[in-house]
């Protein structure tokens, strides 16, 4: 027959306790706990009294451990900590999912879709965070990530591509006017060539111009693709991109194609997650939505 816990303290004096422990101030303790002062004082002696041990010395300004309530503060936390983690594996937060994307999929390609988002799925709530380093998925708590490069991304992780890296050239239609057209060779060395951290264009000029050696002058470099496009569009030079980022500019006229050329790399942005996600069903409807969103 398995033995019961009679000789526990009653558990609300040891919440207390727990409290009291942390502030070493009765009032303190009070305020966190929504109880009275005397009430909190009053359940420390009845412990004190029950163990037959002092708990804390009482100081004119403040409380202090003794030997004894030091270490038995450190156990009764271990054991709290212990049942909140039990109580939160019983009733996880199925519907709150962190997404790890980098800056420029954040401003160009997820931002305006999130409105779509919201619709079609109300009762996940969403977290974006931007980064462009890799995530460490279970110590940050992050259960999906948009990444660029090709697989593998790490031991214990199942990656599906999203949309494979087409490089495209855009400039604005009033540069382009002022300047001419950069297809001539002649041309093209009076456009400033934007720069992001791909570094992408001197495979891109000689895809592009593959009978000449083209030795630009003209540079602005940036750290992030959507900081090159947004120098693009207020007409600083000419940048290079996935279309996937430029759709509505493209669109709307602020952006146009600076050659006819596209060149496709052996890469692309990749949906990423372990393979034994914390919350399946989120992370797979997550998934679903976003691989929709290319194809659709």
């Amino acid at each position: 027959m398995s033995q019961g816990f009679s000789e526990l303290p009653p558990l609300n004096a040891l919440k207390v306790f727990e409290a009291v422990t942390r502030h070493l101030n009765f009032r303190l303790a009070a305020e966190e706990l929504g109880v009275t002062q005397g009430a909190v004082a009053q359940q420390i002696r009845g412990l004190e009294a029950s163990l037959g041990l002092k708990l804390f010395d009482r100081l004119p300004r403040t409380l202090a451990l003794t030997g004894a309530g030091a270490g038995y503060a450190v156990s009764i936390r271990q054991a709290f900590e212990l049942i909140d983690e039990a109580t939160r594996t019983l009733r996880p937060e199925p519907n709150r999912l962190t997404l790890s994307v980098t800056p420029t999929f954040a401003s160009r390609w997820m931002l305006p879709r999130l409105p779509g988002f919201t619709t079609a799925w109300p009762d996940i709530d969403l977290r974006v965070l931007a980064s462009e380093r890799l995530v460490q998925f279970h110590h940050e708590g992050v259960d999906l990530a948009v990444r660029y490069g090709r697989p593998p991304f790490g031991a214990g992780l199942d990656a599906t591509l999203l949309f494979s890296q087409t490089v495209l050239a855009v400039v604005s239609p009033m540069l382009l006017a002022e300047l001419g057209d950069p297809a001539a060779s002649d041309n093209c060395q009076r456009y400033a060539l934007l720069h992001d951290g791909h570094h992408l264009w001197p495979a891109f000029l000689a895809f592009t111009f593959p009978n000449l050696s083209l030795h630009h002058q003209h540079h602005l470099r940036f750290n992030q693709t959507a900081l090159a496009l947004e120098a693009a569009i207020s007409g600083q030079g000419i940048a290079l991109t996935s279309p996937h980022f430029v759709q509505n500019d493209l669109t709307s006229g602020r952006l146009v194609p600076a050659f006819t050329q596209q060149m496709t790399l052996d890469a692309g942005w990749y949906l990423v997650w372990p393979r034994r996600p914390r919350q399946q069903a989120p992370v797979m409807a997550v998934r679903d939505w976003l691989l929709a969103q290319v194809s659709g």
